[in-house]
């Protein structure tokens, strides 16, 4: 977290589901670490005076050369392992000449900064360049002509490399007229490892996140606990020209013309169906009750689904989108008695809506967990099923391709 000597007092996990007088116990007792009365750590965390070396080096250790020593192939790709440059898999050498030839794929100088990382919000944010992301685009695979994608993609400020203890991972939507141009695949297999441009452009995202903002490091800067395969290589098109709805990016604002990364974050969770079928409804709010309420669904539907949802006379994807956060359902009870809502009962005591009214509802009340906004839709698939997936993600940022050309 940038310092040198942070004060902690530290309490075992789960804290969920267990009794106030369990969880009192932590207060009351030890420190787990320290073997201190925990209280006793608190206050003199918050009181001590602090000292010279709690004011030494307020800040990580960033400094690295521009360029490493030459060795063999197979010695500088265990140097990248070890030091945690990689996501484990082999990687294209990021030589002079293969970065050169990348940043070749944009306008911008190799100096520009780009944005800002982080792994979690309570650690500092690290700005990097244009040719440090060109490195990682290089290292992943990726072709020059992907490099705005990528590009926006790091501008986002979401990284790909959350450190939840949830273990969530982010899921880029690419729209606009740069899937065709550089032959993303928004069909059979779209959400698969079939393509070049798919599969390279997520494993760019993921190792400029990992080594762009202080690490991904198991136990140290990553604390997600079962991890997450979406991390990997997580990105897709719309299948916009086989879909009978309006495009999401254009939902958003953006004209057909535009190319645009839109971020979710999420991949928490994973439903699946088919239809619509005679009891799609039923399907819908069954998975709609299943989801961890913190993080709203993204749909992922195959051309074929969209097509019977529109002869159901949904002709729009918000006429949809209204019905599913209408049918969104839970118990007050079963949407409080979840460890990352937590997270908005400040807002509901303060008085924010609809936390608020979901707050005051009576335990067995049924309460609405979504609002339209909430939720989104995106048209993927090659149409050799009338597949669909409910995936966790919440949309973060909308950033224009265009602009990293």
């Amino acid at each position: 977290m940038g310092m040198p000597r942070l004060r902690q007092a530290y309490t075992p996990h789960p804290v969920v589901d267990q009794s106030p007088a369990h969880l009192r116990a932590y207060i009351d007792g030890n420190d787990a670490v320290s073997g201190r009365p925990f209280m006793q750590e608190v206050l003199e965390g918050l009181t001590s005076p602090l000292e010279d070396a709690d004011l030494t080096g307020l800040s990580f250790e960033r400094t690295t050369p521009r360029l490493i020593e030459p060795d063999t192939d197979d010695n500088l790709q265990r140097l990248f392992e070890e030091n945690r440059w990689t996501d484990m898999l082999p990687i294209v050498l990021p030589t002079e000449a293969r970065v050169e030839a990348m940043l070749r794929g944009t306008s911008h100088p190799p100096e520009k900064i780009v944005g800002r990382l982080r792994p979690t919000v309570f650690r500092e944010s690290w700005e990097f360049t244009v040719e440090k992301v060109a490195v990682n685009a290089v290292m992943a695979g990726a072709r020059p002509e992907y490099f705005p994608v990528i590009l926006a993609l790091a501008a986002s400020g979401m990284t790909a490399r959350s450190s939840s203890t949830t273990s969530f991972a982010t899921i880029p939507i690419i729209n606009g007229p740069i899937r065709n141009e550089i032959a993303m695949n928004s069909g059979i297999g779209a959400m698969g490892p079939y393509n070049h441009a798919n599969a390279t452009i997520g494993r760019a995202y993921g190792l400029l996140s990992q080594n762009l903002q202080g690490g991904s490091v198991p136990g140290d800067t990553y604390m997600g606990s079962q991890g997450n395969w979406y991390a990997y290589t997580a990105v897709l098109p719309e299948a916009e020209e086989r879909s009978p709805w309006q495009p999401l990016h254009m939902q958003k604002g953006f004209k057909p013309s535009d190319s645009v990364a839109s971020v979710f974050f999420g991949g928490w969770y994973t439903h699946a169906g088919y239809g619509p079928r005679a009891t799609w409804q039923e399907k819908m709010r069954h998975a709609l009750a299943a989801v961890e309420q913190y993080s709203p669904p993204l749909f992922v539907m195959d051309p074929i689904v969209a097509r019977g949802f529109v002869d159901l006379g949904f002709d729009t994807k918000e006429k949809l989108i209204d019905w599913c956060a209408e049918n969104a359902l839970l118990t007050a009870r079963e949407y409080w008695d979840n460890q990352s809502i937590q997270l908005l009962r400040p807002k509901a005591v303060a008085g924010v809506e609809p936390y608020a009214s979901r707050l005051k509802a009576r335990p067995d009340e049924i309460i609405k967990i979504y609002e339209p906004s909430d939720i989104n839709i995106v048209v993927a698939g090659g149409e050799t099923q009338g597949a669909w997936k409910m995936i966790s993600g919440a949309l973060r940022a909308t950033v224009s391709i265009d602009a990293w050309r």
